[in-house]
């Protein structure tokens, strides 16, 4: 493989963490996101990642699709939530967010690591730039 390669997987592992943050930021946006109880909550998103030409060493990942959590939020007693139904009750995403909180960590680091393999595949070529400049 060569520094080529090291950049075009780098950058797949880029994207597919742009991505993976951005469904977190939509998830801990709409934690605290009331709705009625006759229509869903919010569903939460996640990332489906998958290999490209995997084993090969050539091959990267992509996003495959997004996959959405379950429909059925937690219910909570407000009474005085314009959105209460007769009961009293409105209904909040099941979204954790200490999950969502580790689960951004995970992919800033990725991101970060993927980004370094950038910066330094970039710096090996101004090298060998250079290196030819002053044969």
């Amino acid at each position: 493989m060569t520094n080529f390669g090291a950049i075009d997987i780098a950058s797949s592992g880029l994207a597919l963490n742009r991505k993976w943050m951005d469904a977190i930021s939509d998830n801990i946006a709409n934690v605290n996101t009331p709705t009625t109880t006759d229509v869903d909550a919010f569903r939460e998103r996640f990332v489906v990642a998958q290999a490209e030409d995997y084993g090969t060493g050539e091959g990267g990942v992509s996003v495959a699709g997004i996959a959405l959590g379950t429909a059925e939020g937690r219910m909570v007693y407000e009474p005085d939530n314009p959105l209460a139904d007769e009961g009293g009750y409105v209904q909040y995403p099941d979204i954790d967010l200490g999950a969502q909180m580790g689960q951004m960590i995970m992919a800033q680091r990725s991101y970060q690591a993927n980004l370094s393999v950038v910066t330094n595949a970039r710096e090996a070529y101004q090298s060998a730039l250079d290196i030819g400049r002053n044969v």
